[in-house]
């Protein structure tokens, strides 16, 4: 069995998804920390201590354990501040290797946890397999890039990783064409869904659950409130549905997230006292995994208008619980949704075309086809699978040895 070391720098696998620097990468770290845990193999994650009250180890779950480093204040830092501190993470970690002994690999999350991966694979001579989650090139590609330094940085890591993980084709398509990446270092592993809590259910019941009006149509938006996740569109569709006379609401779960989190919320109130639809509005504080998967089964239809998305995560658990999507075609969502079959996938961002689509869902000779094939296809998914995928890669990578860079 593999021992495995999993870096998680800028955000802790235990937070709440959906506020902050929290969101699926949060869902995938301990998703796939579990499933291979297990399988038997034994998985340490480390991450940044943002509080002081943590205990340097938490275990999960038998051969699952999360390790709090202190590495900077021990207090939540703006994404800016946070590579300031990489340094101090690398050393804490590499003294952690030298205690208990040296990881089979090293699977690093997001830029900055690449950063330290880098250094380690280095000065240890340990495998790198390296997840990204978003790139700098190809937010920047349809969206507005952050940093040019990040981008270099990220284009060093990939040619020195001995494995980069892509969600998905089209996320590995992405990474040689902004990256360059070497397609024989690039390896496919879909994403998960916790089925026993994302599953069908009976609509009125989570609605009375969630103490809803259980008539009018609701709409779903789930994730960080900032302007790359496109809540903004999800409220200005609501807007136009009720222009058009339909009888809607909207939910929205999650918090305000990076440097502008803030002003995106306070936007967002402002257009809903403006149009009118402050009865019809209804935002909720980010939810854990259980009671989310109770509001994707209450929605009639949940809108991923994202303007960059690596996978999805919040359309494929909507899918396993049977209520259709309405997303954005971009990055892992183009594979996830099949038009007219299991949801709907546009181009627009236009709240006159999202409206139409969610008229479309919402026709009664087509949402339970659709809603029944969006089960099907979310079964396909599983933490298990994903995580059997990782554990054959890490086997694999020790046969061939390390890449040199």
């Amino acid at each position: 069995m593999a021992r495995l070391c999993v870096l998680s720098y800028h955000t802790s696998p235990l937070a709440q998804p959906g506020t902050g620097d929290g969101g699926g990468m949060n869902v995938y770290v301990r998703e796939l920390s579990s499933a291979l845990a297990r399988l038997g193999h034994e998985v340490d994650v480390y991450t940044r201590r943002d509080d002081p009250a943590k205990r340097d180890v938490v275990i999960v779950e038998p051969g699952f354990r999360v390790h709090h480093v202190t590495a900077g204040p021990a207090a939540p830092l703006e994404r800016g501040e946070l590579a300031d501190h990489v340094a101090t993470f690398t050393d804490a970690v590499a003294t952690s290797f030298r205690r208990t002994g040296l990881p089979d690999a090293i699977h690093a999350n997001y830029w900055l946890s690449g950063l330290a991966g880098h250094r380690l694979k280095h000065e240890l001579n340990i495998p790198l397999i390296m997840t990204f989650h978003t790139l700098e090139r190809v937010k920047a590609d349809t969206f507005e890039g952050e940093s040019e330094d990040r981008a270099f940085q990220e284009a060093a890591i990939f040619a020195c990783a001995d494995a980069v993980l892509a969600s998905c084709d089209v996320e590995a398509d992405q990474f040689v064409k902004f990256y360059n990446a070497q397609r024989d270092r690039v390896y496919v592993v879909p994403l998960g869904v916790e089925h026993a809590f994302f599953a069908p259910g009976y609509r009125p019941q989570a609605r009375r659950a969630l103490g809803l009006d259980t008539v009018e149509t609701m709409l779903l938006f789930v994730g960080r409130l900032q302007t790359l996740k496109g809540v903004d569109l999800a409220l200005e569709t609501l807007i136009e549905l009720r222009l058009r006379g339909n009888d809607a609401m909207l939910a929205i779960i999650g918090g305000p997230s990076g440097i502008r989190g803030r002003d995106t919320l306070a936007q967002l109130h402002r257009r809903v006292s403006e149009a009118g639809v402050i009865d019809h509005v209804k935002f909720v504080a980010p939810q854990a995994h259980q009671l989310l998967s109770t509001w994707m089964r209450a929605a009639d239809v949940t809108l991923v208008p994202s303007r960059s998305e690596s996978f999805g995560l919040v359309a494929l658990e909507s899918s396993a619980c049977g209520t259709p999507v309405v997303a954005s075609e971009v990055g892992g969502l183009i594979t996830l949704i099949e038009p007219g079959v299991n949801g709907v996938l546009l181009s627009s961002r236009s709240p006159a075309a999202w409206a139409d689509a969610v008229g479309f869902v919402l026709d009664p000779e087509t949402t339970t086809t659709l809603s029944n094939n969006s089960v099907l296809m979310a079964r396909r998914y599983t933490w298990r699978a994903a995580a059997q995928s990782l554990a054959q890669l890490v086997e694999q990578r020790a046969a061939l040895g390390l890449v040199s860079c």
